[in-house]
């Protein structure tokens, strides 16, 4: 468990240079998964092995987000997840990265957390009858300058908060232990 109450939000480092870009995931048969299943709070069920094409190339990274906010990491990455004992938290999933011979895994968030501060985020807007997306009413549609309550995250390291699941948020204690193990293709925001 984390012993600070400092988070953060980990994001992909676009500006890395040389760094590849990938793909959203393929299939066995070559189709686009459905991303949103990789957004659902549980264990995931998958038949085969995504493939994720590389839309750049350039160097591999250890941590990277596809097109679509997917996280994928190396098998370095997720040997240091199992060290900080966040098999918990995350399920890997193995994928095979076009073009390379290394391990890869989708990594799958299992927890998420009620605990965006409104009153501090930046902006906050929500679906409204307007959007014409009548079961999205009420819910988060885009926030601005992220800032969470520390309080209700109870000490968890590693989750998703609820509402706004485009976000990953990690503890100080993983973000130390990233940055001491040289992980490529993180960035951290305070949030």
């Amino acid at each position: 468990m984390t012993t600070t109450g400092r988070y953060y939000e980990l994001v992909g480092d676009m500006y890395a240079p040389g760094r590849w870009y990938l793909e959203s995931p393929l299939d066995a048969e070559g189709n686009r998964t459905v991303p949103r299943e990789f957004l659902r709070e549980g264990p995931l069920s998958i038949d085969s092995e995504p493939v994720l094409p590389v839309y750049q190339p350039g160097h591999a990274l250890d941590y990277t987000e596809t097109e679509i906010g997917l996280i994928v990491a190396s098998q370095r990455l997720i040997a240091l997840f199992e060290r900080l004992g966040l098999q918990d938290e995350l399920q890997f999933i193995p994928a095979h990265v076009e073009g390379q011979s290394e391990p890869y895994f989708i990594v799958h968030t299992l927890r998420t957390i009620r605990c965006i501060d409104e009153a501090r985020c930046e902006e906050i807007k929500f679906w409204e009858p307007r959007h014409g997306v009548p079961e999205k009413v009420g819910h988060y549609r885009d926030v601005g300058g992220l800032k969470i309550d520390t309080a209700a995250v109870q000490g968890a390291d590693i989750f998703r908060p609820w509402g706004w699941k485009v976000a990953l948020i990690v503890s100080e204690r993983v973000k130390r232990a990233m940055e001491e193990e040289g992980i490529t293709g993180a960035r951290f925001i305070e949030v």
